[in-house]
């Protein structure tokens, strides 16, 4: 049996609905344990940093939850900081068209769509989106990236195709048609769209923090599973440090301009 293929599918809960609703059934089993130990060695997580010991697991599914130990990823403590929301790989679009079209893996998408507002779209024209994709190595907990208030949340989709390489690059606009989480946030007279986007036939996103207010660092939900998180970001709001590719939750992504300066 190929683990790796079977760990991806678990992972991403990829197929058919009833499929994928036995897989999540079986992660969250105490029937999954005794492969705990491979996935881990397989993946090359790093449980030191995780708050329980490996023999303290009860199933893939609290592994794939996991909470960190609090110096695990320190949040800086510098004025107007824009960090990273999770762990994952960082892929930016600059520039927005005025339609506040982008493209992410030779597919193009509407914020529109994304959000599900032509309204809240034109406020991104000019700006960037955030793309952070995460694997089965990383630490599944998604964060806030900067002091904000909420506004709002609210979820859109129904349908699932899987949000990795291949779905993005083949499936049907999966980020706009897979169940997601948007939440509507005021960062200093700025506004900032963060979707939480669902990878798979089962919703497995989980808001964890109902403050009206939140900041820098505050834990804000978890993905029991693999999963997208996007970041629309509007025009002259972020002094960004240019970093892509891999990144850790709470690493410096840029400086937050408050409104007005």
């Amino acid at each position: 049996m190929n683990m790796t293929r079977f760990y991806r599918n678990l992972f991403e809960l990829n197929g058919h609905p009833v499929i994928a609703r036995s897989l999540k059934r079986f992660a969250q089993s105490k029937v999954s344990k005794p492969l705990i130990p491979h996935f881990v060695k397989l993946y090359k997580i790093n449980i030191n940093e995780a708050t329980r010991q490996l023999h303290e697991y009860s199933s893939l599914h609290d592994v794939f939850v996991r909470d960190l130990k609090p110096d695990a990823r320190p949040i800086t403590l510098e004025t107007n900081a824009f960090v990273s929301p999770c762990d994952g790989v960082l892929s930016v679009v600059d520039e927005l068209t005025e339609e506040s079209r982008f493209t992410v893996k030779g597919q193009e998408y509407t914020v529109a769509e994304l959000l599900g507002s032509e309204t809240e779209a034109r406020k991104y024209s000019g700006g960037q989106v955030f793309v952070f994709y995460l694997s089965p190595t990383d630490y599944h907990q998604v964060h806030v990236p900067v002091d904000a208030e909420v506004e709002s949340v609210y979820t859109l989709g129904r349908e699932a195709a899987p949000v990795n390489e291949l779905g993005l690059r083949h499936g049907i606009r999966p980020l706009t048609r897979n169940y997601r989480l948007v939440s509507k946030l005021n960062a200093a007279g700025q506004p900032l769209a963060h979707v939480m986007v669902g990878a798979l036939n089962v919703n497995t996103i989980e808001r964890t923090n109902h403050e009206p207010v939140v900041k820098r660092g505050d834990s804000y939900g978890y993905f029991s599973f693999g999963s997208t998180v996007v970041l629309c970001i509007p025009k002259g709001a972020l002094n960004f440090t240019g970093k892509k590719g891999s990144v850790k939750m709470g690493e410096i992504l840029g400086q937050w301009i408050p409104k007005g300066i």
